[in-house]
């Protein structure tokens, strides 16, 4: 597999795209694929279901990193982008830690600076925008750390659970990143 690894103080981020997730279906087994991206059965699922259904039209895609925590070696969650709209130049930023123990450490706050800039430098992004629930406050903070100007509400936008639920919508502009 031929990706990209970016190393951050306590994190290696290593690329993940279209490509690499086929070439893994493709020649690995689910023990293997379940072991390389720490997934649960659920996970898994959703992975297969990405390599079956497609993740990618001929102006959309998705690039994002697989973040290995460095001390234990473990993958400990996602940071990248998807919605990305290669001819316009924009794409929405999404970032999980896959378990409560990861959280409140300053990892994603980590992660998402090699991301954005990446993001701006290397895919020529010149515009980035996150939703977010409206209560998600540690998500929030991260944005607002990095600049993000809070644009306003998509109502109804994100359903939970079988429930619609607003979405606050921010963006970061790549003169304001590299100001």
């Amino acid at each position: 597999m031929n990706q990209l690894e970016i190393m951050t103080p306590r994190l290696i981020l290593k690329s993940i795209t279209p490509a690499v997730i086929h070439e893994m279906f493709n020649t690995k087994s689910k023990e293997a694929i379940v072991d390389y991206l720490g997934l649960d059965d659920k996970g898994y699922e959703h992975y297969k279901g990405m390599h079956e259904k497609g993740m990618e039209t001929h102006r959309f895609s998705l690039f994002y990193f697989l973040l290995i925590e460095k001390e234990q070696n473990i993958p400990i969650g996602e940071c990248g982008f998807h919605s990305w709209n290669i001819l316009h130049r924009r794409a929405e930023l999404f970032y999980v830690l896959r378990g409560d123990e990861h959280k409140h450490k300053g990892y994603m706050t980590e992660a998402v600076q090699f991301v954005l800039d990446y993001g701006y430098k290397a895919l020529n992004l010149h515009r980035v925008e996150a939703l977010v629930a409206e209560d998600n406050m540690p998500s929030i903070r991260i944005l607002n750390r990095y600049g993000f100007k809070f644009e306003g509400v998509r109502r109804e936008d994100y359903n939970v659970k079988g429930v619609n639920e607003n979405s606050v919508c921010y963006s970061l502009l790549r003169w304001e990143w590299d100001v």
